[in-house]
């Protein structure tokens, strides 16, 4: 099975994240933070990945190290679930509408992480969050998971919307990465033999 249970503690935060990439993308994330619980919620739902998340942090200060580090523990298990990756399609792209937000996120789970961001967000907070966070948790996610990530903000206006389309063109994107690939069988996708 390709799983993983990552325990992370520092003195700012207490995080345990599961995934299973072979789920239904059942989630159960509490991390203290509403938005970002949500938001965790549609990164598993559309990538189909299982998700399981508890965070205790210190939310006294603000939430920065809470997304951060969850975005550092769940790279973490991705990466450690992929294993040798032998097998997956390995590269992931969606273009997502969400209303008034249009997101393009592309992805190779190359070992080499890099994230590119053009994601300008109109507003500083949806709600209590602060909307430059969203890019902190991909940041972490993608340095962790050794994962080339592309993301860009084509068309909107309410940052709400933006936030959400970016999570869920990410997970898309994960999804057909994560795939096996019916026509390799057991290969690792890299004319280099290892990934």
């Amino acid at each position: 099975m390709r799983s993983a249970t990552i325990t992370r503690t520092t003195a700012e935060t207490k995080i345990t994240a599961t995934v299973d990439l072979d789920g239904t993308g059942s989630y159960d994330n509490q991390t203290g933070v509403g938005f970002f619980d949500h938001m965790l919620d549609q990164l598993a739902r559309h990538s189909l990945i299982d998700m399981t998340v508890r965070c205790e942090g210190d939310l006294h200060i603000d939430d920065h190290h809470s997304v951060e580090d969850v975005g550092i523990a769940l790279g973490q298990a991705l990466s450690e679930a992929m294993g040798d990756k032998r097998g997956i399609v390995r590269y992931g792209a969606c273009l997502l509408p969400m209303d008034d937000a249009l997101v393009r996120a592309a992805l190779d789970l190359s070992a080499r992480p890099f994230l590119v961001w053009n994601v300008a967000m109109p507003t500083a907070k949806v709600g209590t969050f602060d909307t430059e966070l969203v890019r902190e948790f991909f940041q972490a996610f993608s340095t962790h998971g050794g994962i080339t990530l592309h993301v860009d903000l084509l068309h909107g206006v309410n940052s709400h919307h933006i936030a959400e389309a970016t999570f869920k063109a990410v997970a898309r994107s994960l999804r057909d990465a994560l795939e096996v690939d019916p026509r390799k069988g057991d290969a690792i996708p890299s004319t280099k033999g290892a990934l």
